[in-house]
């Protein structure tokens, strides 16, 4: 089978809604939760997920900005995004990502108190889809 390519696995990434976002703990450990990327996944291989400012994520990140996403989707297919994550709390970078959907959790929209975005900027795309496997170097 043909490789994909990164605008084959972005599109796929855009239909599943839910990833885990892990990072690395001050102490080494590994932490991961579930993270909504609202269906935006740049053709380009960056990822915004809107958090905390205070959230252990951010502070996370900030200690250790390297992150993997893991993604499952229909049709038993895996992804795994391995990157480098950043925190901005700038409004114009967040307006550009927001969609009414998370208003659910940041009740005052982007005026919301403590609101931040992350970004993931994609390294490698790992992915395995039956028995084809693959990997996107960015």
């Amino acid at each position: 089978m043909a490789d994909k390519t990164l605008k084959d696995v972005s599109e796929v990434m855009k239909d599943i809604d839910l990833c885990m976002l892990t990072t690395t703990t001050s102490d080494g450990a590994l932490a991961s939760r579930p993270m909504s990327n609202n269906g935006e996944v740049e053709y380009d291989g960056n990822s915004y997920f809107f958090t905390w400012e205070g959230s252990r994520m951010v502070s996370d990140i900030e200690l250790d900005s390297g992150v993997n996403l893991t993604f499952q989707g229909e049709k038993a297919i895996w992804i795994s995004v391995s990157g480098k994550a950043e925190v901005t709390r700038e409004r114009a970078d967040m307006e550009e990502h927001w969609v009414s959907d998370l208003d659910q959790w940041f009740e005052e929209g982007l005026d919301t108190p403590g609101i931040a975005m992350i970004i993931v900027k994609a390294k490698r795309i790992k992915y395995w889809q039956g028995e084809e496997e693959g990997e996107v170097k960015l």
